[in-house]
């Protein structure tokens, strides 16, 4: 059989397009939506951990500003050593029954930690206030601010960390069942947020 050469360039063309649109096809993955959800789900632990992590570690800075300025009290005023380690000691413990992600879901932890917390800030603060030195000494007056500052932060971090784990918790309600088949049950339990343990 004779192939005019005129139908020989039509038919070279097509053969061409088909075998680079194979091409093209193999050379992309398929993404399934187990892939998608898995992305999602790592992604939301990701903004979680990054959330709770910042929150964490200005209450961190906060109770070293506490430890600094309790540092600063006991060089100015030797006659209240004893007082002022006994808040030392209180400062350690605060560090050591701070909620967890996982504790959190107790109100009675937040509360305690919260009211430790609060009246710490409050004593060390008054004190360092009452100091003559106070009205000169830069130090004092930075580290009180500093403290201040901090703690006026706190609902700010906890309703952000908030916003993201109710995110999350919403996503686990609609996918519930296809990501069981990634990751284990433990994984896929809502997580507690602040607003629903606080006490008002």
């Amino acid at each position: 059989m004779k192939i005019l050469p005129g139908l020989l360039l039509p038919f070279c063309g097509v053969l061409l397009i088909s075998c680079s649109i194979k091409v093209t096809e193999d050379n992309n993955p398929t993404f399934t939506k187990t892939d998608s959800l898995t992305d999602r789900y790592l992604a939301y632990q990701d903004s979680i951990l990054r959330s709770w992590n910042i929150m964490i570690n200005d209450d961190n800075q906060k109770i070293k500003s506490m430890h600094n300025l309790l540092h600063e009290l006991i060089v100015t005023g030797d006659n209240e050593r004893e007082r002022l380690e006994k808040f030392e000691e209180q400062l350690d413990q605060l560090e050591r029954t701070r909620y967890t992600q996982r504790s959190m879901a107790n109100a009675d932890v937040i509360e305690e930690y919260d009211f430790a917390t609060t009246t710490l800030v409050q004593e060390l603060i008054s004190l360092a206030e009452s100091k003559t030195e106070f009205a000169y000494n830069t130090t004092l007056q930075k580290l009180v601010d500093d403290i201040r500052t901090a703690d006026q932060r706190v609902d700010g971090y906890r309703e952000e960390y908030d916003a993201v784990v109710t995110r999350f918790n919403r996503f686990l309600e609609t996918y519930h069942v296809d990501l069981a088949g990634i990751t284990s049950n433990d994984s896929l339990k809502k997580k507690p947020l602040f607003r629903e343990v606080s006490v008002e």
